[in-house]
């Protein structure tokens, strides 16, 4: 473990972690109060200085007002840092569910213990549609879906495998490609 100047560290784009402004603040303060945590858990780091784990305890520390950051670089090849960014992140934390969908493989995040959606074979969304006067309709209209949390991520995967927006799949379903 080696401490670097807080600016030569670069929070990784790709992070599928999120912290809501609550748990933010929480994080912020456990920091202040109990420094010498972050010398027992490092920032991890790869060899370009993006952060593979620690993205939002950086975020708290930059808030903190800390100038340097006890870091741990690994020099691991692409395939082996992903897997870390997960595993790392198993036990805590939100997930950003739509980068997860969107920039990750499902079977390798299942395999690296991440509780991933379950999309059914087969969803009966009958109890959500209602009948449309198609005859009657003006050349623009809005089509509202009511969905729990859980459904509109199995919906948009759905969809995402239809075609490439979520836009474009409806007007395919609907025959108006």
């Amino acid at each position: 473990m080696i401490k670097v100047p807080i600016g030569q560290l670069k929070p990784n784009p790709n992070n599928p972690r999120i912290i809501k402004d609550d748990k933010f603040k929480k994080l912020v303060q456990s920091i202040k109060d109990l420094p010498e945590m972050a010398e027992v858990r490092p920032v991890v780091v790869n060899t370009d200085m993006v952060v593979l784990g620690g993205n939002m305890r950086l975020k708290a520390m930059r808030e903190a007002g800390w100038k340097e950051v006890p870091i741990e670089m690994v020099d691991w090849d692409e395939d082996k840092q992903r897997q870390f960014i997960i595993k790392d992140n198993v036990s805590g934390g939100e997930w950003d569910w739509e980068m997860l969908a969107n920039q990750w493989d499902e079977l390798e995040l299942q395999e690296w213990g991440l509780d991933v959606w379950k999309a059914p074979a087969e969803i009966d969304y009958s109890d959500k549609n209602e009948e449309i006067d198609v005859d009657n309709l003006d050349a623009t209209m809005t089509l509202k879906l009511n969905f729990n949390e859980d459904e509109y991520w199995q919906v948009k995967k759905q969809l995402a495998q239809i075609a490439s927006t979520p836009e474009q799949a409806l007007m395919k379903l609907l025959g108006n490609e």
